[in-house]
């Protein structure tokens, strides 16, 4: 089992994030850019729906797995077209990368990030991207659930035992 990354990189990790937040913040007050009022349910929907997609795209992705491949190492197989990856050994920065791209959960707050930053310089590619993804996302869960009715159609899915 490798070993996780230290508290001191994790920090540094925070600390970039911080880092980062506060001087898009600082241009768009500089160049008068003005948050958006707020997300309608559709928008939050989506942003859902594109983030979980795109994330797991990044942190799970067979065909991203080379963008991972200095940071992580190959666990098995993940889901369809994933892959399962753990942080290679160690306990700095390259470890907290590899921490944040082969967990989703962990890179959802540095996508979602991406997304608001975007909302406010590039609101029509984002929205464009974003609407992209949770199409994606939503085709996703169409092939999974044709697959799965598939199998119970041809009775290959075990019968719960009661």
């Amino acid at each position: 089992m490798s070993a996780s990354p230290s508290l001191s990189s994790r920090a540094l990790m925070i600390a970039g994030y911080a880092i980062l937040v506060a001087a898009v913040t600082l241009l768009g007050g500089c160049t008068g850019r003005q948050l958006p009022h707020g997300m309608s349910a559709g928008d939050l929907v989506r942003t859902a729906f594109a983030a979980h997609k795109l994330s797991r795209l990044i942190t799970k992705g067979a065909v991203t797995a080379p963008v991972r491949a200095p940071f992580t190492k190959p666990t098995g197989d993940g889901g369809p077209g994933e892959v399962m990856e753990q942080p290679k050994p160690g306990n700095g920065a390259m470890a907290s990368i590899g921490e944040l791209l082969s967990c989703p959960f962990c890179f959802d707050v540095w996508l979602i990030t991406a997304l608001t930053v975007g909302r406010v310089f590039a609101p029509r590619v984002t929205r464009t991207v974003t609407d992209a993804a949770a199409a994606l996302a939503g085709a996703d869960f169409l092939h999974l659930a044709y697959a799965g009715a598939q199998q119970i159609a041809e009775g290959e899915l075990p019968t719960p035992h009661r």
